[in-house]
């Protein structure tokens, strides 16, 4: 089953918890949602027919979304 764990930096008390993890599981295939204040991370479990661009496209319509990796153009 695919996960992944993302930063979302907007997470800042309970309330953003709750709202992140009762709007993500709302999407069909969405297995576990696991945010946490202290960490503004949250941890995504799916499968078919979720998709990781459903689930970041929620997390930016719902405003917490996940911040974008570094990249180094060294």
């Amino acid at each position: 089953m695919p996960s992944k764990t993302v930063s979302v930096p907007t997470i800042s008390c309970k309330h953003c918890v709750r709202t992140i993890q009762s709007e993500i599981v709302e999407i069909e295939g969405v297995r576990r949602v696991q945010a946490d204040e202290q960490t503004c991370q949250v941890l995504v479990e799916w499968e078919a027919p979720a998709t990781w661009e459903q689930i970041e496209a929620k997390l930016i319509e719902i405003n917490y979304p996940p911040a974008q990796p570094n990249v180094s153009l060294a």
